[in-house]
């Protein structure tokens, strides 16, 4: 009797039980590296550099004022003077000097930077996705390469985002100007600095933004995927703002270093950084280490955002187009 109270009352040989597809594993459905090729990082990456650095160049505008002040004549100490002394001297269109410079470098660094991250990534993690040391390690390596790329075209962004009509008629002016009067070295004279700026910024903003991505998910899972671009914007916005807070003392080496010699600006007889750091404290205090940071938390949280969600968007038309390329060849 027991044995036939356990077994089933109707038995239909018709009604078999679905076949579970080997190995399913929904969790390793998406790769450490995503599935998509070295190219196509680059381009995802160049998509959201631009579209970054454009959308948010008149806030970075107002931070190299802020940054350079106390000797150039535009003396400001807050965002709103720096922003009213720009307006006043060149109008709107001086928030935008610099732009081409940015167009030219923004585009190149990015795609050296993504592709760079990605490939390291993959070789890091082990497989493991949520490996926040890897993070951090390919952001590094993602730096200093992409670093190389943009900082002669920073430079010369931050010279005519300072100088006006006089000092250089425009992007390739600036460029002849400098390489004669200076030589090759003005263009990596911060290369250092910016190095040892954007390797704990990016260690910083890869690991905060992968950390909080992983934490909206998990917060509200059937409302936040990995798909969703606001997922990314707010991930992104929390990762520049805490990075850009705890790199601004040497983004303003960075600035002093670039635009000497231009506005009024200090020269300084070496590239060390331990210099600049000294004239900074002499000259403003410790807290002088901390100009611009308001503008600069202004520009890398929305940057960010915008800078993320692009290239997760990007990321999701290749990713679409690969695996439609794929369904066409298996059929």
């Amino acid at each position: 009797m027991e044995t036939e109270a356990t077994t089933p009352k109707f038995k239909n040989p018709d009604f078999l039980p679905l076949p579970q597809p080997p190995d399913f594993h929904p969790e390793v459905t998406v790769t450490s590296h995503d599935g998509l090729h070295f190219w196509q990082f680059m381009i995802a990456g160049s998509i959201a550099g631009c579209v970054e650095h454009m959308a948010m160049f008149p806030v970075d505008t107002v931070k190299t004022h802020m940054q350079a002040l106390r000797s150039c004549p535009i003396k400001s100490v807050g965002v709103r003077q720096a922003l009213g002394s720009i307006l006043k001297s060149e109008g709107p269109a001086g928030l935008y000097r610099g732009i081409g410079a940015m167009a030219l470098g923004a585009g190149p660094a990015h795609a050296v930077y993504f592709s760079v991250y990605e490939m390291c990534k993959k070789y890091f993690s082990g497989g493991n996705p949520n490996n926040s040391l890897a993070h951090a390690v390919s952001g590094v390596f993602a730096t200093v390469a992409s670093d190389a790329v943009f900082t002669p075209m920073d430079m010369v962004k931050q010279r005519l985002q300072l100088g006006n009509s006089t000092n250089y008629r425009g992007v390739w002016d600036c460029t002849k100007t400098v390489f004669r009067q200076e030589g090759i070295r003005a263009f990596y004279a911060s290369y250092r600095t910016t190095v040892l700026m954007n390797a704990p910024f990016t260690a910083v903003h890869f690991a905060t933004y992968e950390a909080s991505k992983r934490a909206l998910m998990e917060i509200s899972p059937e409302s936040a995927n990995d798909d969703r671009l606001i997922v990314h914007a707010t991930a992104g916005a929390a990762a520049g703002a805490l990075a850009a807070a705890v790199t601004t003392p040497l983004d303003v080496v960075k600035t002093q270093l670039q635009c000497q010699g231009v506005c009024g600006c200090d020269r300084f007889k070496t590239g060390s950084i331990t210099d600049v750091i000294k004239a900074i404290v002499n000259k403003d205090g410790y807290w002088g280490l901390m100009r611009g940071w308001i503008p600069r938390m202004l520009f890398h949280a929305p940057a960010a955002a915008i800078c993320w969600s692009t290239y997760e968007a990007a990321k999701s038309f290749f990713q679409e187009r690969n695996g439609s390329t794929d369904n066409s060849t298996i059929t």
